[in-house]
Parts: structure tokens; C-alpha cells; sequence
């Protein structure tokens, strides 16, 4: 079986095309995707079976062999650099959970800072 890199993929439009190590370009539809796959990001590795389409060469069941490294994963922070992040956070929601517990809500500029500094560090870890 050949194996190939994506070249590039729409799953809005479920196809695209993938590069062959022999420089070959062959038609990826999204019915030869692995069962629950949807997307494929570009320099992904499968291998897959190859059939004569109507246009060329169509990819059959292709298997992904090396998924494309994340770019959020090799630029989030280091689990060590994290750590003191997430206690100063831990000690600044303690703060506003005091202003609650009087039944008053933070100001709203507090508030945003606070909203925003939260979504950055979820953004981390969910990287």
C-alpha cells in the first residue's frame, strides 16, 4: 500500500489531496477517511489503497499512520512555567470568591481582566 502526506483537506467540502512519496497526487475523499474521522490536517501520513477514479487516482481506506504535530502543543508553556500561573490564579479567584460571598459582585473591569486571564490559561491547557 502507498503512503502519502495530506497536501491539503476541506472537511466542510469532505475531500482533498494527498501526496504520494513518488510525487503522485491522489484524490482523498472523506468516505476514505478511518471510521470517525473527519478531518485530516495537512502533513498528516496515511496509507491507503489507490483505485482509478473518473479523474485520476482515488485513495480507498486510508489509515493514518502519523497524525501532523499540533502547533498550539509545541508553543503552549512548560508544565513548569504553568504551575505558578495556575496557584497566582487559584489565590485571585479565592479574592473574588470573598467579594461574592457578600453578595456583590466584582467591578466590571475586575470582572473582564479576570474573564480574559481565564480563557489564555484554558487556551493552555487545552492546547
Amino acid at each position: 500500500m502507498p503512503i502519502g502526506k495530506v497536501k491539503w483537506y476541506d472537511s466542510e467540502k469532505g475531500f482533498g489531496f494527498l501526496a504520494t512519496e513518488d510525487g503522485q497526487e491522489v484524490f482523498l475523499h472523506a468516505s476514505a477517511l478511518p471510521a470517525g474521522t473527519t478531518d485530516v490536517k495537512v502533513g498528516t501520513r496515511m496509507e491507503f489503497g489507490v483505485a482509478a477514479g473518473r479523474k485520476g487516482a482515488q485513495a480507498l481506506s486510508a489509515r493514518i499512520l502519523d497524525a501532523a504535530p499540533s502547533v498550539a502543543k509545541a508553543t503552549r508553556k512548560p508544565a513548569e512555567d504553568m504551575a505558578p500561573i495556575v496557584e497566582d490564579l487559584i489565590k485571585l479567584l479565592d479574592g473574588m470568591s470573598q467579594s461574592f460571598r457578600k453578595g456583590k459582585y466584582p467591578d466590571k473591569d475586575k470582572g473582564a481582566k479576570v474573564a480574559a486571564l481565564l480563557r489564555k490559561v484554558a487556551d493552555d491547557l487545552d492546547a
